[in-house]
């Protein structure tokens, strides 16, 4: 259907209603196909898995990545629309809500939820090294940094609700994050690629279920995403600072963003950016530090690193657990190959610095992909942080070669002048 508009487009509130509530220009097919390869992977959880919390999540949004693939076919003027809310709420409300419901979880959610019941009555997130010593179950540890305590803070005070369910925060926060991460590096259509993002199985599939990652590498986005087109080196300091207060997988991603920043920028804006990335940190694991040094330390390197008494329940046919599972030679290994690789990582960062956003990032991909790969506790549920960093990545990408399109027509039209514009509606 051909339409018109007036050029240069329509700024303000209604402009950015009509941006929102407008068809999206993506071709039926490719988004059809996009949610059959969604429908496949849930189909392979639900057959395959030995999870029944994986294998119910796998049988719920299969079903619903089905009826967005029809809905994006058969309507073509709203029907990527109606595929996003039909996707969403079968891949990631529906099953995040009946597991809440039902208290059907992965033990990583009771951990945030303990941790966060003895930060208000203890002061503390973490169990002490006397109380540790005496345990044999691996999810009396709490092995992540204390701001990932908070999201258990509503169960702690009000009780156990659905709505108080720590995966329930988990999702609000990373909507509200990852869309922030999308407009700061100029994507279009931010709150459909939002909802898309968190339908997809690899948001869907880890909140519904646990979703302890979800928050961190949303943070760790709108980091990246704060140091692209107009660079905020303090926010992005505050961003990074706050995930890795919340696990340590977030520190190499304050590494190559200090070098991507340094280099590019100089010494000035790395004092910065370093300078709020740590004191966010530290304000807030500085404390646990300090009162509770050794707690901390069994709890978040010790175990992790599985040098504690009891061993870490994740699992994995992954190299390093593999290696690790042979025994200590094994083990010792198993560390040696992840010390390795990040050297090899930190290397290249000192011989041939990234210096844009989309080449540190893809360094930070790299990097944490053979960190997983051979971490001794390892599982495929870590491999979310390379796949949505990638998503979100080459989502804003996009999102700025359109707006570079746009920019060259309107400024080849005379001023006020109609064009004929090729619709979806």
């Amino acid at each position: 259907m051909l339409t018109l508009r007036s050029a240069p487009p329509q700024a303000g509130a209604s402009g950015s209603l009509a941006r929102l509530l407008s068809p999206v220009s993506v071709p039926s097919y490719w988004a059809a196909t996009a949610f059959a390869i969604c429908a496949l992977f849930a189909g392979g959880v639900a057959l395959f898995s030995t999870n029944g919390l994986h294998r119910l999540w796998g049988l719920i949004a299969s079903c619903a990545y089905v009826a967005a693939a029809m809905a994006v076919l058969a309507w073509r003027s709203r029907g990527i629309d109606l595929g996003l809310v039909l996707s969403v709420g079968g891949a990631l409300v529906t099953p995040l809500f009946v597991n809440a419901a039902t208290g059907r979880r992965q033990p990583e959610v009771a951990v945030i939820a303990r941790s966060a019941k003895q930060l208000v009555h203890h002061h503390s997130p973490y169990q002490s090294v006397a109380s540790l010593a005496t345990v044999h179950d691996p999810n009396a540890y709490n092995p992540y940094l204390p701001v990932m305590s908070l999201f258990g803070i509503p169960r702690a005070l009000f009780g156990s609700h659905v709505i108080t369910d720590p995966r329930v925060w988990f999702g609000l926060a990373f909507l509200v994050i990852f869309w922030l991460a999308l407009r700061a590096a100029g994507a279009r259509n931010c709150v459909r690629w939002t909802v898309f993002v968190a339908a997809s199985p690899v948001i869907a599939f880890e909140l519904a279920v646990g979703g302890t990652d979800i928050p961190i590498l949303a943070l760790m986005c709108l980091g990246f995403a704060l140091l692209w087109r107009r660079p905020r080196f303090a926010l992005a300091g505050i961003a990074l600072g706050l995930a890795s207060a919340a696990k340590s997988t977030a520190w190499p991603a304050v590494a190559v963003a200090a070098v991507l920043v340094g280099t590019r920028y100089g010494k000035k804006p790395l004092l910065v950016f370093l300078g709020w990335a740590l004191a966010s940190c530290a304000a807030i694991v500085g404390p646990v530090a300090i009162v509770w040094p050794s707690a901390l330390v069994d709890n978040t390197i010790t175990f992790p690193l599985g040098l504690a008494d009891v061993k870490s329940a994740a699992a994995s046919p992954l190299p390093g657990h593999v290696l690790a599972d042979t025994g200590r030679i094994g083990h010792l290994i198993a560390i040696g190959l992840l010390v390795l690789a990040g050297s090899l990582i930190a290397g290249s960062l000192v011989v041939r610095p990234p210096v844009t956003v989309p080449s540190a990032v893809w360094r930070l991909i790299i990097g944490l992909t053979l960190m997983f790969t051979l971490a001794p506790a390892t599982r495929f549920g870590y491999y979310i942080y390379p796949a949505a960093l990638f998503l979100w990545l080459e989502v804003s990408r996009l999102g700025l070669r359109q707006a570079e399109a746009d920019n060259r027509a309107a400024s080849s039209d005379p001023p006020g002048q109609a064009v004929p514009v090729v619709s979806s509606a």
